[in-house]
């Protein structure tokens, strides 16, 4: 089971380039981050006609996440993460695939740093800290895959340059320690288990040729629990498709685990 987690910057904007990938790859499930549209004016259509089933939390103009699959309909378990009803911004999915327990995340950026932006992403790292333990409570195979907006270290493996995301709400000490907080719960990160060493970026900004020179970072994570890391086969980034015409920012980042 191929399970890939593809920020598009934008559904209807990338769809070309999520139809190629989809058509291409033939991924069995899919965590979309940034589709920026509401539920109604996601392109269900042209996915079906490529062959995929999916699941959405829109937002108009802004966030949003999904889950596709190739294989039957996944199966929603929970839209927006619990702890704060209030929470407007459509930043979490869940759904089970073939008995794997999927969360699509697009965690909140967090800038600019010392606003009520970055305090809104500390909370809801908490928010997910707490649900990410009761997911690992029912042991089974789960998998948090999304755009986490965090930098795990100052390692060039990480991150092109320290010096130019140093006062980035990414890089923050306070944004690393609640991520250090969810993966010390028992989560694998899957792209370090398979690459415990190298340079593995995931994004790579629109600006000052960033793509061309390589300056790049590694913000999108997939997570796996102890069950799911038992199954973990390969991991890594499909690099190739930032680089095509119109490309979203991030490239597709996927995780392989043993099982149909």
């Amino acid at each position: 089971m191929k399970i890939v987690s593809y920020n598009l910057n934008g559904i209807r904007a990338r769809l070309p380039r999520l139809i190629e990938y989809l058509t291409e790859q033939q991924p069995d499930v899919v965590c979309l981050q940034e589709i920026k549209c509401d539920d109604d004016s996601v392109p269900a259509a042209d996915i079906a006609a490529a062959g995929y089933h999916g699941i959405w939390h829109g937002q108009k103009g802004f966030n949003g996440v999904g889950i596709l699959t190739r294989e039957g309909q996944p199966q929603l378990r929970r839209i927006g993460l619990p702890g704060d009803p209030d929470d407007s911004h459509s930043r979490y999915i869940e759904a089970e695939v073939a008995g794997v327990v999927v969360g699509s995340i697009y965690l909140p950026n967090g800038n600019p740093v010392g606003t009520e932006k970055f305090s809104y992403k500390l909370a809801w790292m908490d928010r997910l800290r707490a649900h990410a333990l009761e997911l690992l409570a029912i042991e089974r195979p789960v998998v948090l895959a999304g755009d986490w907006n965090v930098i795990p270290t100052d390692s060039h493996d990480d991150v092109f340059s320290v010096r130019a995301m140093a006062h980035d709400a990414l890089m923050q000490p306070e944004s690393r320690a609640a991520f250090r907080r969810i993966l010390n719960q028992g989560w694998t990160d899957a792209i370090r288990a398979r690459y415990p060493e190298g340079a593995v970026y995931t994004f790579w900004d629109y600006q000052a040729g960033a793509w061309q020179r390589d300056a790049g970072f590694r913000i999108d994570h997939l997570l796996l629990s102890p069950h799911a890391a038992d199954r973990l086969l390969d991991a890594g980034v499909d690099k190739d498709y930032r680089g095509r015409e119109k490309a979203s920012d991030h490239a597709p980042t996927w995780v392989e685990l043993e099982g149909d």
